[in-house]
């Protein structure tokens, strides 16, 4: 396998990086395994046991590793998702946390292995980009206020309605 990007995200699970993997293709739909890779005889994990899997995932790719308990996954490090609509918003509100994750707050979703999504619209980027600082401000104090994030009352809130 050739690595085509110059940085790619290392993500450190303390089990189950190949359940993680296989849960994230199957609620993007897209993306692949490109590689895995087993402990061998005389290395920290049991052998024969995934060590790291290498995959793409929406056209990035990633690479999850069973590291064990030595370090945790916390909202320091998160991955966002540009939604293109709420109907995209809703899935991923739903599925990410399936299985034993949690919702959280301004579009944040932590899944069942402990890693933090962002799940918010695509036009957010341009919204708190805007040259007016009322409408960016309305932006964000409308968005602190969301678990999951409501495309519509954000674009109220952009407009000033």
């Amino acid at each position: 396998m050739h690595i085509q990007q110059k940085l790619t995200p290392f993500i450190w699970y303390e089990k189950g990086a190949e359940d993680a993997v296989a849960h994230y293709l199957k609620v993007f739909g897209s993306g692949q395994v490109l590689h895995t890779q087993r402990w061998g005889e005389n290395a920290p994990g049991a052998a024969g046991t995934v060590m790291v899997v290498q995959f793409e995932l929406l056209g990035l790719q990633m690479t999850a590793f069973n590291g064990g308990p030595h370090f945790k996954l916390n909202e320091a490090f998160s991955l966002t998702v540009a939604c293109g609509d709420q109907a995209e918003i809703d899935h991923l509100w739903e599925q990410l946390p399936a299985g034993g994750g949690k919702r959280k707050s301004c579009g944040w979703v932590e899944d069942a292995w402990g890693l933090s999504w962002q799940i918010i619209p695509a036009t957010w980027y341009d919204m708190i980009r805007d040259t007016d600082p009322a409408r960016v401000q309305r932006v964000f104090q409308a968005i602190w206020a969301m678990e999951k994030i409501d495309l519509a009352a954000l674009k109220k809130a952009y407009e000033g309605r």
